[in-house]
Parts: structure tokens; C-alpha cells; sequence
């Protein structure tokens, strides 16, 4: 729980109540951790895969609204107020959770530092959420593709997402993203293998994003 950018400012002695008050879960690709209007009564620290935040709307139709890796911590907005949950929390791939009750965390936020750090990962994410908005407002889907890949190869130089998870970020179709991915390997902008894909040409995929970033 140190490498977490919440919980890693907890002091020592904390994180250690945390870690006893907390029981791991394993969940299995496609599985759901909990849902819509179940009781916000734990939060949640990734401890290994992704988790995905969705939704289902009137007609159906699953709606993403963001994912989360290793060290993030989730729920906590539901634990914080007391309330329910208002989207489903789903795992992406395997997974391993660490799940801490409510009343644990409420404690551990007496820390001054605590309750900062967690304010700031909250806005962190708001304006991650308002970047993703601005996104899909401004850009084609070249541009939102390559600001995933951009985005999700900023710390690994593989992006290990399938085509349906990339389509389904974007809003899109399996086939547009497809053919676009091969378009860039073609251009050797990228490579594309079983681990996923390697991002080769960052300059020109930001150009895309109207960007500018490192090569």
C-alpha cells in the first residue's frame, strides 16, 4: 500500500492498522467488484491488474468512464459520504484488491496528510475526467487514440490493452481502430505484437494530439 499515491502518505503505524482491518480479494477477468447502488462500504487499493469504472445506459449500451491500475485506490467517494455506489466497478483482467472498510479509512483520514493527499488525487482524477471530455470534444479519433497510447505508455513502452479495450476507451469501433493501429505499423509509428503495442514514434503520434511530447 506504500506505492499508493493516497495511502503511501499515511504514516507507517496507519497503513499498518489499514493492512489489518483490510482482506484481499482475487477477482477473474470480467468480474464484477460491486455495482451500482451497493452500499459504499469499503474502499478499494489495486493491488495487481485493472479495474474499469462503467456504467449501462437505457438502451443497453455499456458505458466506460474511466480505468485504474496497480496502487490506485477506488470507491472511496461512496465511503467517504456514506452512500451507494453510482457505477459498476468491473475487473479488466486479473486482479488482485485489497478491500478496507469504511470506518477504517474514515480514521485513517484524521491525518492531515491524509486528507490532502487524498483531495488532491480526487482533483487529479476530475481533471483527467475534464481533459477526457475536452478529447472527445476537439479530437478525431486518431487524435484520442494516439493520446491513449501516449497516455498509457508514458511509464512502460507497451501499451497492454486488446483492440476491443482501446475501442472500447474511445467510444468506438473495434474495426477504426484496428485499421488505424495497422496504418501506423505500417508508418512504423508503432508496433503492434501478442504483448501488445509499442509506441516507436511518440513525436508523430502527439502531433495527431496537437502536443508536443518527447520522442
Amino acid at each position: 500500500m506504500a506505492g499508493s499515491q493516497f495511502l503511501g502518505h499515511l504514516s507507517t503505524a496507519v497503513r499498518e492498522r489499514l493492512a489489518k482491518a483490510g482482506s484481499t480479494l482475487n477477482l477473474e477477468r470480467g468480474v464484477l467488484l460491486c455495482q451500482r447502488g451497493d452500499p459504499g462500504d469499503a474502499v478499494f487499493v489495486i493491488l495487481e491488474g485493472e479495474v474499469e469504472i462503467r456504467s449501462s445506459s437505457s438502451d443497453g449500451r455499456e458505458v466506460r468512464y474511466a480505468s485504474f491500475g496497480a496502487g490506485a485506490v477506488i470507491g472511496e467517494m461512496a465511503a467517504l459520504d456514506g452512500g451507494v455506489r453510482s457505477a459498476d466497478m468491473v475487473a479488466t483482467r486479473r486482479s488482485r484488491i485489497w478491500r478496507i472498510p469504511r470506518g477504517a479509512v474514515v480514521e485513517a483520514l484524521s491525518e492531515p496528510a491524509a486528507a490532502i493527499a487524498l483531495i488532491a488525487e480526487l482533483a487529479g482524477r476530475l481533471r483527467a475526467a475534464n481533459e477526457a471530455l475536452e478529447a472527445m470534444r476537439t479530437l478525431d479519433l486518431a487524435g484520442r487514440l494516439a493520446q491513449l497510447l501516449l497516455g498509457v505508455t508514458a511509464e512502460r513502452p507497451v501499451a497492454q490493452l486488446t483492440q476491443t479495450e482501446m475501442a472500447r476507451r474511445l467510444t468506438a469501433s473495434r474495426e477504426k481502430v484496428n485499421r488505424r493501429l495497422h496504418a501506423w505499423a505500417a508508418a512504423g509509428w508503432v508496433s503492434l505484437g501478442a504483448s501488445g503495442v509499442r509506441v516507436n514514434d511518440r513525436a508523430a503520434l502527439a502531433k495527431l494530439t496537437n502536443r508536443d511530447t518527447a520522442p
